[in-house]
Formats: C-alpha cells, sequence, structure tokens
C-alpha cells in the first residue's frame, strides 16, 4: 500500500527528482509536478535521460527545490512509473491544474511521456 505524499513535499511549487545511474551516481533533475492522492505526476520526454534511467532503476527520490534545483528539504525515496498513453491524460490533468503555463504551452510541448511516483 502507497503512504501519502510527504508533508515536506505537498504543496511545494518545484521538486528535485533524483535518478540513479546504472553506476549508482545520483543525478538530480527540478520538474514540476502535479499531485493526486497519494501519488505525484511529472510530465517529461521519452528520449530524456531521466526517462531512461527509470526504465533502468524505477528508484528515486524526491526534494522541495527551487526552480533551479536547489534543494530546500529533505529527500525521500519514491518509486516512479512510466504511464502508458492511456493514462497521461489524469497525470496532465493534474499538472495543467496547478501551473498555468504547462496548460498555454500544451500545444508547443516536446513532452510526450508521463511519470506517476508513489511513496512506499
Amino acid at each position: 500500500m502507497a503512504r501519502e505524499i510527504p508533508a515536506a513535499i505537498r504543496g511545494q511549487k518545484y521538486i528535485s527528482l533524483t535518478t540513479f545511474r546504472k553506476d549508482g551516481t545520483k543525478v538530480p533533475t527540478p520538474v514540476w509536478f502535479g499531485e493526486d492522492g497519494d501519488k505525484l505526476y511529472v510530465m517529461t520526454r521519452s528520449d530524456l535521460g531521466k526517462t531512461k534511467r527509470i526504465r533502468n532503476n524505477p528508484q528515486v527520490t524526491v526534494a522541495p527545490s527551487t526552480i533551479r534545483g536547489k534543494v530546500t528539504g529533505p529527500e525521500v525515496a519514491a518509486s516512479a512509473r512510466i504511464l502508458p498513453p492511456g493514462e497521461y491524460a489524469h497525470a496532465r490533468q493534474t499538472i495543467t491544474r496547478k501551473y498555468w503555463l504547462a496548460w498555454l504551452s500544451q500545444p508547443w510541448s516536446k513532452a510526450d511521456a508521463f511519470l506517476e511516483l508513489s511513496f512506499a
């Protein structure tokens, strides 16, 4: 059973999503995210490194951060899942509800993948 979104993450504007290379090296990336129930949703591109790293290792960490990625709170372990296309609409809705710029830029966005983050 999934744990609820940690209080340090809930309601934040940005999070630092850290993925791991095969050799264990951490790769942090600041991202926008949507929240729904006990899950976070992140919009990305399928050809980016973070998506490839998640395919190899779904274990990630998240922490509240600034838009530039400076971590401002505790890091929390999570598990990432690349969503199938049938689940994109819900994920996109959680993000566009929070960020009007994501809604405005949608027609030009190159984002073609969504991640679902859950906490164990």
